[in-house]
């Protein structure tokens, strides 16, 4: 990946009603906490079609919200080819996620695709789907986001303030 500022990211899961809505609105409220105003598109989609225009799942608004985050307002959309050029990063919840984000995307466009819990924080694993499991596998889900997102946003700060500081970072 290039030393490129990364001003945009997209989360995508299979649906996009459980995982991703999840990561979006918990990255956002990590990234206020720590950057405040620093500008940065977020938004969340899905690769498969099931579940456009639905909310969120209820367990994933509730699980959000016991942590004081909305994600209510949210709504299911499909990845788009435009999305390739928007988003700066654009983040699969599991490995079949990034396949299939690959096999979308065009060539130029690779670069910017990773699973989220390798990127944020060098841990190969996916974020697993919950949906159907119980209330304790969204509090899992939510505690592996969080944990990933406070990790994605410590390095997007290093990458944020590294040319001030007049050296390159090599590891991001």
């Amino acid at each position: 990946m290039s030393a490129k500022p990364i001003k945009s990211i997209l989360f995508v899961c299979l649906g996009n009603i459980c995982r991703s809505p999840l990561a979006e609105g918990v990255f956002r409220a990590v990234w206020s906490e720590r950057a405040g105003d620093l500008d940065m598109v977020l938004d969340s989609a899905a690769t498969s079609g099931w579940e456009v225009g639905s909310a969120p799942d209820p367990r994933s608004i509730a699980i959000a919200a016991r942590h004081g985050i909305d994600i209510s307002g949210q709504m299911a959309r499909k990845v788009r080819l435009e999305d390739f050029a928007r988003f700066d990063l654009i983040l699969g919840m599991d490995r079949q996620n990034v396949r299939d984000l690959r096999a979308l995307a065009p060539a130029a466009a690779n670069d910017r695709i990773h699973l989220y819990l390798e990127f944020a924080s060098g841990s190969g694993r996916d974020v697993p789907d919950p949906y159907y499991d119980g209330p304790e596998a969204f509090a899992s889900v939510y505690r592996m986001i969080r944990e990933a997102s406070e990790a994605l946003a410590t390095r997007l700060e290093v990458r944020v303030s590294a040319p001030d500081s007049g050296q390159a970072s090599s590891t991001i």
